[in-house]
């Protein structure tokens, strides 16, 4: 699949970044609930607990630090812009959650949830849609992440009414790619949006014409289209939270999706040098060619707080040997 690439690019100097996110991880939420309304700027909340992310900075993974002070070194981490004013007032920020697509494999390569740090609103909805549409030159270069939205695709619109979430983008937005671009595109929109509590489906239109033949490839939208539609844009193994270059808590608690064999898989932490901490087997609800659902806890010890890896992966059916390996970086704490 061809993509568009865009930018996570980590924030190189942002004061009050850790305090702007620490009061977000104390209210629970990425902004106030509101009844399902057709306002253009809809305020909405995430459905699952609230992302934590660090500051900036340049430092290796290798070299742990007192405080979390920011993206692995090339990673995507949380993105801002600072103002080009030194002399204005800091702009207050939070944090929105964007899906993008880390390639790999197959069963690897899939749908990815990023965080972006925005200037902080009461249309938390429309704020991620805008984030996950920024065109910037991507800088990444510890994970290959891209998108499938093309270059240029502009949010024209966006209401939310009796839990679907109707979101009108520019022309470009169905222009060029094949098949898997289209669905990985129409994932990422979908997958975004749905994060939120007041949204379980997305109707799209295009320059404000309800969409239900999409692109060059024809593909059918019959109904407002909901996460279980874009179940094959996932990896095997689909972590939610925590989000790709987030602190993960400690103990840490994972959760997301899988559709592996027997619905057996394992989660494994590891230091900044690589060492494993903890290696887990866990269960999901169902497996085998259906997608289950896991939700647990793995307690780790460090010595100090520092930059380390989650590693999701599964054993081969045929002898037990690591497949499907894919990690995240991830800021540990004692």
């Amino acid at each position: 699949m061809k993509q568009h690439r865009r930018s996570l690019i980590p924030v190189l100097a942002l004061s009050g970044l850790l305090l702007a996110v620490g009061a977000c991880a104390q209210s629970g939420g990425l902004g106030t609930v509101a009844p399902p309304s057709t306002a253009p700027d809809p305020s909405a909340e995430p459905s699952g607990p609230p992302d934590m992310t660090p500051g900036p900075s340049t430092n290796p993974t290798t070299e742990p630090s007192e405080a979390p002070t920011g993206s692995p070194a090339g990673s995507p981490g949380p993105s801002a812009k600072p103002s080009a004013d030194p002399s204005s007032a800091p702009v207050k920020t939070m944090v929105v959650r964007a899906y993008y697509v880390v390639d790999g494999t197959p069963g690897v390569e899939g749908l990815v949830p990023t965080l972006r740090v925005v200037p902080e609103t009461t249309g938390v909805a429309r704020a991620a849609m805008e984030a996950l549409l920024e065109a910037d030159p991507i800088t990444d270069d510890y994970q290959s992440i891209a998108t499938a939205i093309p270059s240029g695709t502009q949010l024209l619109g966006l209401s939310i009414k009796d839990g679907v979430a109707t979101v009108d983008l520019s022309r470009e937005f169905e222009s060029g790619g094949g098949s898997a671009s289209a669905f990985y595109r129409l994932g990422q929109v979908t997958y975004t949006l749905t994060q939120f509590s007041t949204v379980r489906a997305v109707l799209f239109q295009v320059e404000g014409q309800t969409v239900t033949t999409f692109g060059s490839e024809g593909i059918v939208l019959e109904r407002p289209q909901a996460r279980a539609d874009f179940e094959d844009q996932l990896p095997a193994i689909f972590v939610d939270r925590p989000a790709f270059g987030a602190a993960i808590g400690n103990p840490a608690r994972v959760t997301g999706n899988a559709n592996v064999f027997e619905a057996t898989l394992r989660l494994a932490i590891l230091d900044g040098s690589g060492r494993t901490l903890v290696d887990e087997m866990v269960t999901a609800t169902c497996g085998t060619g259906c997608r289950g659902t896991f939700d647990v806890t793995l307690d780790y010890d460090v010595s100090r707080a520092q930059w380390g890896t989650l590693r999701a992966y599964y054993g081969s059916a045929k002898d037990g040997s690591p497949q499907g390996i894919r990690d995240y970086p991830v800021w540990l704490t004692p």
